[in-house]
């Protein structure tokens, strides 16, 4: 009988130990600005204001977008390089063993002041002119860009103009006549 109870107890409290006694890796990330209290987008979710932490699930590159009024926002990505026992297959052994292991990245990015003066306004528009100039250089051989071909066939289709008869749309079937009606009393009578 105490054979039967040493055989069930043993590995149940060995297991139970073994699940308890399991670690866990906590992976959290540090971000700063200079000047504090920039709103912190991380992959697109909001995570709050800098200073900020953030746990994450796993480590790799990430898209951070930082806005606060009167700074220019600010577009980028993040790398969170972890230490080499938190990368496969090894990370699997650090969680199962009872220890709690921390990985930390710190993150601090300067914000540049906007100017919104005229000539700032005035300068950032000349620079978009010029870019747009080298784009539509590089236009394909028949002179328009997909955008533009779409936009020219949309002005053609509100002015009533022709189309290319590919876009047309295709004219709808005339209705079938209808079926002849057979009076009940000349059905033929039912099985």
């Amino acid at each position: 009988m105490q054979s039967r109870w040493h055989t069930i107890f043993v590995p149940s409290v060995a297991l139970a130990t073994s699940i308890l006694l399991t670690g866990c890796i906590e992976r959290r990330v540090w971000i700063e600005t200079d000047p504090p209290g920039a709103l912190v987008w991380l992959n697109d979710t909001q995570v709050g204001r800098s200073p900020v932490d953030v746990s994450i699930t796993h480590h790799g590159i990430y898209d951070v977008r930082i806005e606060k009024e009167g700074y220019e926002p600010l577009v980028t990505s993040a790398d969170t390089d972890g230490p080499m026992w938190d990368t496969v297959p090894l990370d699997f052994f650090v969680e199962i063993l009872p220890i709690d292991a921390k990985c930390d990245a710190r993150w601090k990015f300067l914000l540049s002041p906007r100017d919104d003066s005229e000539s700032a306004l005035v300068s950032r528009a000349a620079d978009l002119r010029d870019r747009l100039r080298v784009e539509g250089e590089q236009k394909p051989a028949d002179g328009l860009s997909e955008g533009e071909e779409r936009l020219k066939k949309l002005e053609e289709a509100v002015e009533g103009k022709p189309q290319d008869p590919a876009l047309m749309e295709k004219p709808i079937p005339e209705a079938a006549p209808p079926a002849p009606t057979v009076p009940p009393a000349q059905l033929p009578p039912s099985v």
